[in-house]
């Protein structure tokens, strides 16, 4: 009897996916790399390579462009320096890129572990035992919804203070109501069905039958709500930040758009140019990504192979 591959291996097997997970993989590893730079220059109380300022190597475009135009500087710089240009401090682009994806990551990460959770619980609750419960978070549900949900986040930033965590609270708290929807219908179809009600027979807790039993088979809405989640909150952070209420001090993308946009009349195109493309490429990766695993995940979606 031949087993079913898992889903990573049938996500591997089609090379649009597979670009997706790779271009994933090297967001993943350039977060990573991000934060132990971050903490290192932490550690040794010295200024962080992606905030240096260099005031002689302002306006240096990317490396390609200064050995194709022979273009000279003061200071002699490398074939290899400033791969990717630099701003108008002289900052070199590549790196703050790279913190750039280290908050982005942040941000999908910690507003998922706020949003998903909550949305799960009230989902299952409300689901599951019907009645009071159920018309407590459709209550719940019809009013976070009707708050425009922008607002919301810009309130709760002001309150809590310029920086990652009133981001952090405002996204996860105002996207929490599309997962508790997904999952109250997929629970409802569960709750009535013969594996439940045999465990109720056995004498089983509410509370095993919700948990133990009906959620593992719920699971695939939420791994398919993490990669809707993921993009929307980064793409929310980089808005807050444009708007100068997100973080502060770090290279954010949001941050770099907005210093860029000021430049590009100049000329320098370069730091606007690369920070949208990474933005493009992470949300059209976990799009394309949700896409094929809500194939493989969802069952009215699935298709017998004959």
């Amino acid at each position: 009897m031949r087993t079913e591959p898992s889903i990573l291996r049938q996500l591997w097997q089609q090379t649009g996916t597979r670009l997706c997970l790779l271009a994933v993989a090297l967001y993943t590893l350039a977060a990573v790399w991000g934060e132990g730079a971050r903490w290192r220059a932490h550690w040794r109380d010295d200024v962080p390579s992606y905030n240096a300022v260099h005031e002689n190597l302002r306006y240096l475009p990317p490396a390609p462009i200064r050995w194709f135009q022979q273009v000279r500087t003061d200071t002699p710089v490398r074939a290899w320096d400033y791969p990717l240009g630099s701003d108008n401090l002289g900052r070199d682009v590549l790196p703050r890129l790279v913190q750039g994806a280290r908050i982005a990551f942040h941000v999908g990460i910690m507003t998922s572990l706020i949003a998903l959770p909550l949305g799960v619980l009230l989902g299952c609750l409300g689901g599951y035992c019907g009645g009071r419960p159920d018309s407590v978070v459709n209550w719940l549900c019809a009013t976070v919804a009707s708050m425009p949900g922008l607002l919301f986040i810009l309130a709760v930033a002001m309150v809590v203070g310029q920086g990652l965590a009133g981001v952090y609270l405002g996204i996860g708290l105002t996207t929490w109501v599309g997962v508790c929807r997904n999952v109250r219908a997929e629970v409802l179809r569960h709750r009535d069905r013969a594996y439940v009600q045999a465990a109720r027979v056995l004498g089983y807790s509410h509370a095993r039958i919700l948990f133990r039993h009906i959620l593992p088979n719920v699971m695939h809405i939420v791994l398919i709500a993490f990669s809707i989640r993921f993009p929307a909150a980064v793409a929310t952070e980089v808005f807050v930040s444009f708007l100068g209420i997100g973080v502060q001090g770090e290279p954010s993308w949001g941050v770099m758009i907005n210093e860029a946009r000021v430049r590009l009349w100049q000329g320098v195109w370069w730091e606007m140019t690369f920070v949208s493309a990474a933005i493009f490429v992470l949300v059209l990766s976990f799009n394309h990504l949700t896409d094929a695993m809500r194939d493989l995940l969802d069952p009215a979606l699935r298709t017998e192979k004959v």
